[in-house]
């Protein structure tokens, strides 16, 4: 998917999210087994993927106004949104062995990360 983004912030952010999850899960598979680097996979996969999601709303949407540049933001913000609430609770939900520490320490490392997507640069 990260092919059909057209957005080289975009496309950053979302390769420092994988970075980040690599090594969350290297990290949490040495300290805590095999669970605990399947969890920090399960939550830097849950922001990698609304990312992408997100990316791809913004580079489809038209935007040849300031209202449809805002439009096309809120619903990319929206659908965000909708797919980490729906992706949380499939994963609490449904892999009983989770670690709780590598898991949300993935998911907000990877939150924190997103937000970087304003200060990259357009080249």
């Amino acid at each position: 998917m990260a092919l059909l983004i057209e957005g080289k912030a975009i496309r950053t952010v979302l390769r420092w999210l994988a970075y980040a999850t690599v090594v969350a899960v290297l990290i949490a598979g040495f300290w805590q087994g095999h669970h605990g680097a399947v969890s920090a996979l399960l939550g830097g996969f849950i922001n990698l993927i609304a990312g992408a999601v997100f990316g791809w709303v913004v580079t489809r949407s038209s935007k040849k106004t300031a209202g449809e540049t805002l439009r096309a933001l809120f619903r990319a913000e929206a659908s965000k949104v909708a797919l980490i609430v729906v992706q949380l609770w499939v994963v609490l939900a449904n892999y009983k062995q989770i670690l709780l520490a590598p898991f949300f320490g993935t998911f907000f490392l990877t939150v924190v990360l997103f937000s970087m997507v304003f200060f990259v640069r357009e080249r």
